[in-house]
């Protein structure tokens, strides 16, 4: 009797379903975590997370449009031009389509977002090494020390999934598809310099290491930062003024000042939190130097790198610099590809503590004084 085929591996281990899986269930900590700290504490979670902070902004063009301006006790100037246009036009469409209301439309976009990230992420992370580390690498972003942002109606999560699905269409060698998410993500955060500088560049090397460029890779390249030029345009012509979208990031305190905010912040501080921010921007520069050694691939790496430049270069309030950091999910790779090393029994209660703790962070976070 022959003997009968093997069976093909169940579709609930493929590392697409593993990485999303493990992601959502990150994010579930996290809202299970602040809902049980919040009703300890007689405060409203779901709030925090859609009710608050820059998501009253996004709101608030969803509904009115551009126009809204609010003059703070010291003179300050704090204009709703300094928000990229993209989530609250989603959250417009949403709330029309669905019967739904704008900042409940944002919830919706972040968690679906959330989720496509975790997808790219993980794409990303098994292109370059294997599908254990992309799965490990989609978890760990989600248990990022500032992943509750992730359950905010907020940008980040929609900004990397744009990035990394961008970057995922690099490696395969899509361009023009690569060029047009590119061009979304520029419209949905000024971070997204980083990713048209990863595209260019990664297309400059092709160019002198090949002597030639695609018809296709030179549209992907120069279709990538149409959407970035064409907010900062419109905000030019709104004002009448070439630097306009840059006075307004200014008039917040988000002028480029090439750390200069960052170390007086840090000379300012009580020397222990100086030396242990210190010791946490250590930490920072080693892993990039860990991810320069891995040889990542160029257009992650230089993804990377530009978005954590662009976070650390700013006059930002310091507090918002991780949260800044966090679409550069290349980062986690060391690590990731460190744990898909480890047996599973051990990998499991390692990420678990990290998303408890990753959790408990976030709730005391956003029920305390909040992200910036």
């Amino acid at each position: 009797m022959p003997a009968s085929p093997p069976s093909p591996p169940s579709r609930l281990r493929s590392p697409t379903v593993l990485a999303l899986g493990g992601y959502a269930a990150t994010r579930l900590i996290g809202l299970v975590v602040l809902a049980i700290t919040a009703a300890a504490t007689g405060k409203d979670g779901l709030h925090r997370l859609n009710g608050r902070w820059d998501s009253v902004w996004y709101v608030r063009i969803a509904e009115h449009g551009y126009g809204y301006e609010v003059t703070l006790p010291n003179g300050d100037l704090h204009s709703d031009l300094a928000f990229f246009p993209l989530f609250p036009a989603l959250e417009r469409a949403v709330s029309t389509v669905l019967p739904l209301d704008a900042a409940t439309a944002g919830l919706l976009i972040s968690w679906t977002a959330g989720l496509a990230a975790a997808w790219g992420i993980a794409k990303c992370g098994e292109h370059a090494f294997g599908p254990r580390a992309g799965v490990l690498l989609a978890v760990l972003w989600g248990v990022y020390p500032t992943a509750f942002v992730q359950s905010m109606a907020y940008t980040e999560t929609l900004f990397t999934a744009l990035a990394a699905w961008s970057l995922y269409a690099v490696l395969r060698g899509r361009w023009i598809l690569a060029g047009v998410l590119c061009a979304a993500a520029g419209l949905t955060r000024p971070t997204a310099v980083a990713l048209i500088a990863a595209l260019g560049i990664t297309a400059l090397v092709a160019l002198v290491r090949d002597r030639r460029l695609p018809l296709r890779t030179l549209a992907g390249v120069l279709i990538a930062p149409l959407g970035w030029l064409a907010y900062i345009v419109y905000v030019g012509v709104r004002q009448g003024s070439v630097t306009a979208y840059f006075d307004v990031q200014a008039a917040w305190g988000n002028s480029i000042d090439g750390g200069v905010a960052l170390a007086l912040f840090i000379a300012g501080l009580p020397w222990p939190a100086a030396l242990g921010l210190c010791a946490a921007l250590a930490l920072l520069g080693w892993l990039v130097v860990l991810c320069v050694r891995q040889r990542q691939p160029l257009p992650v790496l230089v993804y990377t790198i530009g978005v954590v430049f662009v976070s650390l270069v700013g006059a930002a309030y310091f507090g918002s610099r991780p949260r800044l950091m966090m679409p550069a999910f290349g980062l986690l790779l060391p690590p990731a590809v460190a744990l898909a090393r480890l047996r599973t029994r051990t990998a499991v209660p390692v990420l678990g503590g990290l998303a408890l703790a990753s959790a408990v962070y976030g709730a005391f976070t956003l029920l305390g004084s909040g992200p910036p």
